[in-house]
């Protein structure tokens, strides 16, 4: 009996101990010491976060010119030019004739003289531009033409010098580009004016722009011929989930297999109508297209119908705080877990920025270089003790040497001391 009674007394002396134990873990604010086993950690990072739209496209011309005739005014006479020609602005294209070339002519005259007028105009305006900015750095306050303030767009009396200096840049640039167009135009309408001279019955139709002459219509139906310009962008479409992040103006890069180098460009159109009528059926789909950067005098030439890969850069953080999406955890806000040079595994609300590429920016929260968890392995409770496997590897003799006598003695105790 009095064996039977040690075992007994034994087991109820266990199970009297593990349920004080297991009352003394699970108690609040038990001061029983919690350590977890911490296999998986990483630092914070200082990163680029890039979030990208993934798509295709197909290289085409930026833009298509139609040219039309008036068959009930005029008699046609003949083409100028053949599919596949490339032109320049002023080329001829076609010859008709009309019996109003006086009144045709005054017309043509009357324009030219509009069109100088409007590039004398821009150059007084540039002019203007250019003084402005002689003394935005001298003379903060200087008078400003009220033409050139209008235009800028901007408050001079609270924006800094770099700020009016690059919009008067901008500005200038934009009314260069309007001066250039104007004088191909003048260019185009004097060459209007010489057939007209030179040929008393015969009028000749010319291009307004470079390009390639893309179909001629000899039925005489409008467009009697269309001209595709001979820069290339992108063309392809956005799914509606797409078109919520997709903005004009956005960065893409682009590769093709007919190409040897990556294309580099900006969002130039995106069209808010589906290319087909919307339905339940089909998933919409809206078209976009992406202007092309030249590379200056050794651009390579792009083949029309290429198929090319898309990436669309819709928001990009360089230089920020970053952590893995698995290390960020939730309850009513996001956490995360800091392993601590104590030893305790502490729990940070954070408050979150941009996230792509399985990256996630910290805008609010621990430092670049802090230490955390990622997804534990069982539940952690805040401010617990945590251990870590030994990495053999990175166990050098070399650092140990380097410790003092005193730094030696100290670790010891220590190790000594958590155990």
């Amino acid at each position: 009996m009095s064996g039977k009674w040690k075992i007994a007394a034994v087991s109820i002396a266990s199970i009297v101990l593990i349920t004080v134990n297991l009352y003394l873990i699970e108690k609040k604010e038990s001061k029983v010491e919690r350590t977890v086993f911490v296999e998986n950690w990483t630092k914070v990072k200082k990163d680029t976060i890039t979030d990208t739209i993934q798509t295709n496209g197909v290289i085409k011309p930026v833009e298509e010119y139609d040219i039309y005739f008036d068959a009930k005014k005029n008699d046609f006479n003949k083409f100028l030019v053949k599919e596949g020609d490339a032109i320049t602005a002023g080329s001829s294209l076609f010859e008709y004739t009309t019996t109003e070339l006086d009144a045709l002519k005054a017309n043509l005259e009357a324009e030219k003289t509009a069109a100088e007028g409007e590039i004398a105009g821009i150059e007084e305006y540039i002019g203007k531009l250019r003084s402005y900015q002689g003394t935005v750095t001298s003379e903060p306050n200087a008078a400003i033409d009220e033409s050139v303030e209008k235009n800028l767009n901007i408050d001079i009396t609270t924006s800094s010098s770099d700020l009016i200096k690059s919009n008067i840049e901008q500005e200038m640039y934009k009314q260069e580009l309007e001066k250039n167009r104007l004088d191909e135009k003048v260019k185009m309408l004097d060459t209007k004016l010489s057939s007209i001279e030179e040929q008393s019955s015969a009028i000749v139709t010319t291009s307004e722009a470079d390009g390639v002459v893309k179909n001629i219509n000899r039925n005489l139906n409008n467009p009697i011929i269309s001209i595709v310009s001979t820069n290339m962008a992108i063309e392809g479409y956005f799914s509606g989930e797409e078109m919520k992040k997709a903005e004009v103006g956005m960065t893409i890069k682009a590769s093709s297999s007919d190409s040897k180098k990556a294309l580099k460009g900006t969002i130039g159109r995106i069209h808010s109508y589906p290319a087909e009528e919307p339905s339940l059926k089909k998933e919409n789909r809206f078209p976009f297209q992406a202007l092309i950067e030249p590379e200056g005098e050794e651009t390579e030439t792009l083949l029309v119908g290429s198929k090319v890969n898309l990436t669309v850069i819709t928001n990009e953080k360089a230089g920020v705080p970053s952590i893995p999406i698995e290390a960020v955890h939730y309850q009513k806000h996001p956490y995360i877990y800091k392993l601590t040079n104590k030893g305790h595994v502490d729990k940070h609300y954070i408050t979150k920025g941009l996230k792509a590429e399985g990256k996630q920016e910290i805008i609010k929260g621990p430092s670049i270089g802090d230490v955390i968890l990622l997804k534990p392995n069982v539940s952690v409770k805040n401010h617990s003790y945590f251990i870590t496997p030994i990495q053999f590897e990175k166990v050098k003799a070399g650092t140990y040497k380097k410790f003092t006598s005193r730094e030696k003695v100290r670790y010891l105790l220590l190790g000594i001391l958590e155990k």
